[in-house]
């Protein structure tokens, strides 16, 4: 049965990519529509011949990548639950020690370092993909540098939230889940906080931006939105990437505005400006923490869920899966498993969610800066900065754009009034 069930696994994610690989380079139409031909969304207005063909070149591997990686990950969830593989990890923690937190710890490393090992030549391709198409300026040793450090801080937050969630499982088998959403809802803010003054800082430099003028132009467009911000943070991304990307991140008094040093190297001030603006629209309106509503009722859901499934699954499969109870250390590439499938089930819903905020943050950015023509240049900008396909299938719209396509960005604002 295991080779069965394995053989059928992997015929399943090979026919998957296959149907994928025909949607994305052979079926999708990415074509600009009539109607829009010409206009200031039309890519032939604003790329020259070459830029169009790598976009879409870029944009199409990018894609299918998008949509192999995630089954890739399913997969191998699955297959070292059928080997036992992760069963002999979970003996090799219990001779490590009789300490329940180091067991798990142990565990969890060798799961982390397996994990890494598999997804390596895909996360490397990707790397290599954006060097050859001049996306990313990052050298091997600074992508391998940042590599390790998401390995480290990935494991020891998930070490934590692993040690306290079986923890719950053996506490409360009927209502782990619903402990562990409520536990989730303090982790999830006190990691909001401190992201935009511990972890952001382990990758990038931040220092308030060299360019006062300009400084005091965004300051005065947060005064009128009525936004407490003394300063606006640069970032030094132009050794990693030649992408161009603005944002507000933390909450509370961690709250930061931090602009790409590659913005305020390739944009005009009106550009920035509007992008400034853009941002502080999501102040405004409550974004972020809608964001954070949203995400907490789904990961309830999820949990809820996952929790039974998890306990359908033990029950119907537990001893060719060789896990002996949810409880068990051993299951949790199921619990990844099942979580990451509903992750990428729910896509399409939170990305839903994200393109009308981003829509009104747009709109918002027109009305306060009062500048179609810079929005429309700005969006236009990111389209070559990024090689980013302006009428992308629907599919990865769906799956892959948490903002509007470009095509929809650059028709609304050269539309809008103000």
């Amino acid at each position: 049965m295991v080779k069965k069930w394995a053989i059928a696994a992997i015929v399943i994610y090979l026919s998957a990519a296959a149907l994928v690989y025909w949607y994305i380079f052979w079926s999708a139409n990415t074509g600009i529509p009539q109607n829009f031909r010409g206009t200031a969304a039309d890519p032939a207005t604003f790329l020259n011949a070459r830029e169009l063909v790598l976009s879409e070149e870029y944009s199409k591997i990018r894609n299918f990548l998008f949509f192999i990686s995630s089954p890739f990950e399913w997969v191998f969830y699955f297959l070292i639950l059928l080997f036992g593989i992760s069963r002999i990890f979970k003996n090799w923690a219990e001779a490590t020690s009789k300490i329940q937190v180091v067991r798990t710890a142990t565990y969890f490393f060798w799961l982390s370092i397996l994990s890494y090992a598999v997804l390596f030549p895909l996360n490397y391709f990707s790397y290599r993909l954006s060097r050859s198409y001049k996306i990313s300026t990052q050298s091997f040793s600074s992508w391998m540098k940042d590599e390790l450090i998401d390995f480290w801080v990935n494991f020891g937050m998930t070490m934590v939230v692993v040690f306290i969630l079986y923890w719950l499982m053996k506490k409360s088998v009927k209502k782990w889940w619903l402990y562990a959403w409520l536990l989730s809802v303090p982790f999830t803010l006190f990691m909001m906080f401190v992201q935009p003054v511990v972890i952001d800082p382990l990758y990038n430099d931040f220092y308030p931006l060299k360019d006062k003028a300009l400084e005091t132009k965004i300051l005065k467009l947060a005064a009128r939105a009525d936004i407490p911000a003394d300063h606006v943070y640069e970032v030094n991304m132009a050794e990693k990437t030649n992408a161009l990307n603005a944002y507000v991140t933390g909450i509370g008094t961690n709250s930061r505005i931090v602009l790409w040093d590659t913005t305020l190297n390739q944009l005009e001030d009106d550009e920035i400006l509007f992008i400034m603006a853009h941002e502080m629209a999501h102040y405004v309106e409550k974004h972020i923490y809608f964001g954070i509503g949203s995400y907490l009722l789904l990961t309830l859901f999820g949990l809820w869920v996952t929790a039974k499934l998890m306990d359908y699954i033990v029950r119907r499969w537990g001893g060719v899966l060789h896990i002996p109870s949810v409880a068990s250390i051993s299951s949790l590439p199921l619990f990844l498993l099942i979580t990451a499938i509903l992750l990428f089930a729910s896509s399409p819903l939170s990305n839903s969610i994200s393109r009308y905020q981003e829509t009104r943050a747009d709109r918002y950015a027109v009305e306060m800066t009062k500048n179609n023509k810079a929005a429309v240049s700005t969006f236009q900008e990111l389209t070559r900065a990024g090689l980013s396909e302006v009428n992308p299938p629907l599919l990865v719209k769906w799956f892959r754009y948490s903002h509007p396509t470009m095509l929809e960005r650059i028709s609304s604002v050269d539309k809008l009034k103000h």
